[in-house]
């Protein structure tokens, strides 16, 4: 399989999987401009996301002498690592699904700032539990300014102004619930890994990066079944609408999937040299890049009163300095 020692090309992977993660909700924007509803959008997006996963166990994962080749790590893998990875997956599409519902209540420049920023900080925790590595004063004060980014994003929405029976709450309480479960899906994917994979003989039972992805892609598509019917069905939709949408929108909604899927997997391959918390917290820098897409491209403050800017300007700052102290704790 194809392993990474340098930290330089590590980072360089957290980097992309922040720009990845910060701007695959643009093709849920380009599609909702054309009146594509969120759960059709979705359907395609987990199907971007599982074809990905096998395209990197099926490539990466059998590729070079190191470690252990995809398919035969999942003839040794042992139930509970599995049971991780599947349920990681479940874990994820739920609080994505509640992320797009919020991106389209709130927009960008909201719903990941405050539901990725509390993934962030949940998931960082977690992670830094399971395997401590890197600076924890300079890693939870990077998280610190995470929160306070977070509550200024907040205060910023409340005061946009919205239609009658739309208040500031609705697109909030959705992203917060995205956040609380989006916190624990990395810990869980991060718990099926053998230790030191990209160093060490893989232990027994224990799984690959890649092999765990496309274990992650698997449970997020057959909970998809499930979750996403429930949406359907509550949006007054149908799959008979789904199969009527055009080619364009059907791959955004795959592209969005890919995007993402890209961004995890090199997130994984390089949390072996600077640890999961870390690894992760760099990769949730996507709420910054969102942030920038939100305000920026969509405009989504266009009309915001008098003293929003500044509180949008704190919002990027606080963003801003917290990533700078997550990267500066790895070295």
């Amino acid at each position: 399989m194809f392993v990474v020692n340098s930290l330089g090309l590590a980072t360089l992977f957290c980097v992309i999987t922040m720009l990845g993660w910060g701007s695959w909700a643009n093709t849920q924007k380009l599609a909702g401009k054309d009146k594509w509803a969120f759960p059709l959008y979705y359907w395609d997006y987990a199907l971007g996301v599982f074809l990905f996963g096998l395209a990197f166990m099926l490539t990466l994962g059998n590729w070079g002498s190191a470690g252990m080749g995809a398919f035969d790590n999942l003839i040794q893998a042992a139930p509970i690592p599995v049971a991780h990875a599947l349920l990681s997956g479940a874990l994820f599409n739920l609080s994505n699904i509640l992320l797009v519902v919020a991106i389209d209540t709130a927009g960008m420049a909201v719903a990941f700032p405050i539901g990725v920023g509390l993934a962030l900080v949940i998931g960082t925790v977690l992670a830094y539990m399971q395997a401590p590595k890197g600076n924890p004063g300079l890693l939870f004060a990077g998280v610190t300014l995470v929160l306070f980014a977070m509550v200024m994003s907040a205060m910023a929405y409340r005061k946009l102004a919205r239609p009658a029976g739309h208040g500031w709450s609705r697109g909030v309480v959705f992203a917060v619930l995205a956040g609380c479960l989006m916190g624990f899906f990395y810990p869980q994917l991060s718990a099926s890994l053998s230790p030191n994979f990209n160093s060490a003989p893989i232990q027994p039972g224990l799984l690959t990066p890649y092999s765990a992805l496309a274990l992650f892609g698997a449970g997020l598509l057959a909970s998809n079944v499930v979750l996403n019917t429930v949406f359907l069905r509550v949006g007054g939709l149908s799959y008979r609408a789904y199969f009527r949408g055009t080619p364009r929108l059907h791959s955004l909604g795959v592209l969005g999937g890919t995007i993402w899927m890209l961004a995890l997997g090199l997130n994984l391959i390089a949390s072996g040299v600077v640890g999961p918390a870390i690894s992760y917290a760099l990769g949730q820098g996507a709420t910054l890049v969102a942030a920038i897409w939100g305000v920026a491209i969509w405009h989504e403050f266009r009309n915001a009163p008098k003293g929003t800017g500044r509180l949008i300007l704190l919002m990027f700052i606080g963003y801003g300095c917290g990533l700078a102290l997550v990267g500066l704790a790895t070295l």
